[in-house]
C-alpha cells in the first residue's frame, strides 16, 4: 500500500502577478505535515495544472519533493487526454523525485474501457512509479467501470490505487467488491463521499478540504480508519457544510480563497478560473468561523 490516511491535493499557490508563488507553497507544505497528514499529491486537478507550463510544472515538483525531503510520500499528477504526453509526465515526475503518480482518463476526446486499459498501462510502463488510477467522470466525461477496475487491477500490478470520485457510492461499492483482495487500493477522491468509502473498504482520502483544514479532516479520517463510525458520523456531519462551500464553485477557487483567509497564500487563480464571488465567499468565512478555522 502506498499510503493509508490523509493525502492533500495541494493548490498552486499564484501571486498577484499570477506566478507561481514559493513562499507560500514552502508554508502550505510545512502547514500540511506539522498537521499530520500522510501524503501530499503536487499538480492534481486542485493544483490547476492544465495552466502552468512544462517548466513551471518541473520547477514545482522540484520545489516540493526537496521541500517535503522524504518526511511523506510525494504523488504528481501526471494525467492528459494524450497517451504519449501522460507518459512523458509521468517520467518527468519520476526524475524529479515523485514517490507515485497520480494519472486521470483521458479527456475531452475520451476513449473506450479498453482505451482505459491500455492508457494505465503505458502509465504503469513510463517508470517504476506506482500508480494511482483517477476516475472522476464528472470532469472527463470517462467512467472507470467496476468491471474494468478489476482488469486493470489483474493485469497492472503496478497500479496500486483508485482514487474514486464518481459519486455513485452504488457503482464505488461495486467496485471495492471487485477489487477486495487485489494490490488495488481504494482512495476516496470526494471529501463528502470520505465515510462510506472508507466504510466501504477505502484506506485513505485524497482531499481538497485538507489544504485549508489538514487536522479537522484527518480527525475524520483517523476515525474512520480505527472503526470508530460513530465518531467518524459526527465528524463527516460536522464538515459536509465546509465540503459543499468548498465546491460552490469551481474547485480550486473556494480552496484558495479559504487559505487565503487564513494567511497562507493569496487567492489568486489563472483564467479561465476567475476569484470567488462575493456571496460565497461571505458564506465559506462564515462555516470557517464556526469550525474554529478563522477568527
Amino acid at each position: 500500500m502506498l499510503f493509508q490516511g490523509l493525502a492533500t491535493a495541494l493548490i498552486t499557490p499564484f501571486k498577484k502577478d499570477k506566478s507561481v508563488d514559493f513562499d507560500a507553497y514552502a508554508r502550505l507544505l510545512e502547514y500540511q505535515i506539522e498537521n499530520g497528514v500522510n501524503a501530499l499529491l503536487v499538480l492534481g486537478t486542485t493544483g490547476e495544472p492544465p495552466t502552468l507550463s512544462d517548466a513551471e510544472k518541473e520547477e514545482v515538483i522540484k520545489f516540493a519533493v526537496e521541500k517535503i525531503g522524504g518526511r511523506v510520500p510525494v504523488l504528481v499528477g501526471a494525467g492528459s487526454n494524450c497517451t504519449a504526453s501522460m507518459v512523458e509526465a509521468c517520467r518527468r515526475g519520476a526524475k524529479y523525485g515523485a514517490n507515485a503518480l497520480l494519472v486521470v482518463t483521458p479527456y475531452y476526446n475520451k476513449c473506450t474501457q479498453e482505451g482505459l486499459i491500455e492508457h494505465y498501462r503505458a502509465a504503469c510502463e513510463a517508470s517504476d512509479l506506482p500508480v494511482i488510477a483517477y476516475n472522476v467522470p464528472g470532469r472527463t466525461g470517462v467512467n472507470i467501470k467496476p468491471e474494468t477496475a478489476a482488469r486493470m487491477a489483474e493485469k497492472l500490478p503496478r497500479l496500486v490505487g483508485l482514487k474514486e470520485a464518481c459519486g455513485n457510492m452504488a457503482q464505488i461499492l461495486e467496485t471495492a467488491r471487485l477489487i477486495d483482495g487485489s494490490n488495488m487500493t481504494l482512495y476516496s477522491g470526494d471529501d463528502g463521499l470520505a465515510l462510506p468509502i472508507f466504510a466501504a473498504g477505502g484506506k485513505g482520502l485524497i482531499s481538497v478540504a485538507s489544504n485549508p483544514a489538514p487536522a479537522l479532516t484527518g480527525e475524520l479520517v483517523r476515525a474512520c480508519l480505527d472503526g470508530n463510525f460513530d465518531r467518524a458520523r459526527a465528524l463527516q456531519f460536522r464538515l459536509q457544510p465546509f465540503f459543499d462551500a468548498l465546491f460552490c464553485e469551481v474547485n480550486p477557487i473556494p480552496a484558495k480563497k479559504a487559505c487565503a483567509l487564513m494567511g497562507i497564500c493569496e487567492d489568486e487563480v489563472r483564467l479561465p478560473l476567475t476569484r470567488m464571488s462575493e456571496g460565497n465567499a461571505e458564506k465559506l468565512a462564515g462555516i470557517m468561523r464556526s469550525l474554529g478555522l478563522i477568527a
